[in-house]
């Protein structure tokens, strides 16, 4: 003889999320024991890009990073931003019980169009935010024309 059972959707959700959570706490685990595949590009910095008209502005949240440890290159119309959020142990590793924040070293690239003037680039970097100017070529920015009245 079977005995019916009420289908209950919430049941089995407790456990799933309980699957889930062990899974993502053995992966920070191994990423805070020293898992090297872990560490390398376990993260990558939020970005924002806007065009003003007369240039482009990226502004890459980098919290934690030391300005000696950012590179920025642009080659063949590619932007490249890289570096390394390196992890403080002012607590020693054995006593953490858990570890949340990413660390190590990260890379952002974008393509970006014939138009920015390379020699003009500015980079400032404030509090943990990194700003780039890129401005536009005198000869891409839009031309207003006026019309004379005869």
């Amino acid at each position: 003889m079977r005995t019916l059972r009420t289908f209950d959707p919430w049941r089995d959700f407790g456990s799933l999320q309980d699957r889930i959570n062990r899974l993502f706490d053995d992966t920070l685990r191994g990423a805070a024991e020293g898992d090297e595949d872990l560490m390398r590009g376990a993260w990558a910095p939020a970005v924002d890009i806007h065009d003003t008209g007369e240039e482009f502005v990226v502004t890459a949240d980098l919290p934690g990073v030391n300005k000696e440890d950012i590179e920025i290159d642009l080659k063949d119309g590619t932007l490249t931003i890289k570096g390394e959020k390196k992890f403080e142990e002012k607590v020693p590793r054995e006593n953490y019980i858990r570890i949340e924040r990413s660390y190590g070293r990260f890379v952002r690239s974008f393509s970006l169009p014939n138009n920015v003037d390379a020699n003009k680039i500015k980079a400032t970097f404030n509090n943990g935010i990194l700003d780039l100017h890129l401005p536009k070529k005198e000869e891409a920015k839009p031309k207003q024309i006026t019309i004379d009245v005869k």
